[in-house]
């Protein structure tokens, strides 16, 4: 991930949607899916790819901010990801909207393996004013 000097301060309103976030790929291992089951304590768990956070570090490496918090986070899996396999992953910002006087925005990704296998789609939306969240109880 780059460093917040590297990046762009985000400005909401020139935010386009649509626009990409860099994309990235690597191999899986059988050590990451290892690592990837003790963590949720399932020997079976078969979406080792959802640990990456796919689509919020593609965001920070072209963004900083204030902060965030997340929404809500919907996780599509469709095919179990296979050790040793090269994995592509694409990011791109979905939405942005503005509700309840606080700004929002909304990142996806998609991960493919190297046989074309569509594995997950992440779908992030985060409240990009942090400051907000305990207000109400004040």
């Amino acid at each position: 991930m780059a460093g917040e000097h590297e990046t762009k301060l985000l400005d909401w309103d020139a935010l386009e949607v649509g626009q990409p976030l860099p994309g990235f790929s690597y191999v899986l291992t059988q050590q990451m899916i290892d690592e990837f089951r003790q963590g949720v304590m399932d020997p079976e768990a078969a979406f080792p790819t959802i640990s990456h956070k796919v689509d919020v570090n593609a965001y920070h490496a072209v963004y900083h901010d204030d902060g965030s918090v997340n929404a809500r986070c919907t996780f599509h899996c469709y095919n179990p990801p296979v050790a040793g396999k090269k994995i592509t992953v694409q990011a791109w910002i979905a939405d942005k909207y503005f509700r309840r006087g606080k700004n929002y925005i909304v990142t996806e990704a998609v991960s493919v393996d190297e046989d074309g296998r569509l594995l997950d789609r992440v779908i992030t939306h985060e409240l990009k004013q942090p400051s907000e969240v305990g207000k109400k109880w004040q």
